[in-house]
């Protein structure tokens, strides 16, 4: 029953990551989904957790769950941006399309020959929805730090993926991912930085337009 109630907070919260504005609710939206995560991984590893499980397991949770959005949030204060004003995809639709995305996972699940072994299908299901939910802020949201919260989104995802379906060595991968994700946030930081110093906006549209 446990792992129920973490699927369906994580379901909750991203939905919740679909249709906010504001960059520091997204920001607390992927710190509470990566806490949810790392829980959901606890309670689902197969073959209990070990020594050295739960040394990872905490580490990714402080890393995701504390320094990433530390570093988001010092971006944002720098930039001073609150709110994604003019997204690519208005925020009632993208509710819309978080529902029906909700039930493309859960169908998904349903469609996919899953391994045995007490594999739960709604907590795949919810790593599959956090991985279109990161891809959706990645490719609908205007500003930059909106798409460095979407790839720690969908990170989250894969990383929810790996303890059911990862054969071999999970623990490599999941920290494979995760240390790809953490440079990455990290660079995006700060080249966010940098844009907003040079040219006074994020807008990743308006980049487009530079020239030599």
């Amino acid at each position: 029953m446990t792992d129920h109630f973490f699927v369906a907070l994580l379901l909750l919260v991203n939905l919740r990551l679909f249709a906010s504005s504001r960059m520091g609710s997204l920001i607390r939206g992927a710190a509470a989904q990566s806490f949810l995560t790392v829980c959901l991984s606890a309670l689902l590893r197969d073959g209990g957790i070990t020594a050295e499980s739960w040394i990872f397991l905490i580490v990714s949770g402080l890393v995701k769950c504390l320094v990433l959005p530390l570093l988001m949030f010092r971006a944002l204060r720098t930039v001073g941006i609150r709110r994604d004003i003019e997204p690519f995809v208005g925020y009632r639709v993208s509710l819309f399309l978080g529902l029906g995305a909700a039930a493309f996972s859960f169908w998904g699940v349903v469609q996919l020959p899953l391994p045995g072994g007490g594999v739960n299908p709604t907590a795949i299901a919810a790593a599959l929805l956090s991985m279109i939910t990161g891809l959706f802020l990645i490719v609908a949201r205007r500003k930059a730090i909106s798409q460095a919260i979407g790839y720690l989104v969908m990170e989250n995802g894969i990383f929810g993926l790996a303890p059911s379906l990862a054969v071999h060595s999970p623990l490599i991968v999941e920290a494979g991912v995760l240390l790809d994700v953490f440079v990455g946030v990290f660079v995006m930081s700060v080249i966010i930085l940098h844009i907003r110093q040079e040219f006074k906006h994020i807008d990743i549209d308006r980049l487009s337009e530079l020239k030599d």
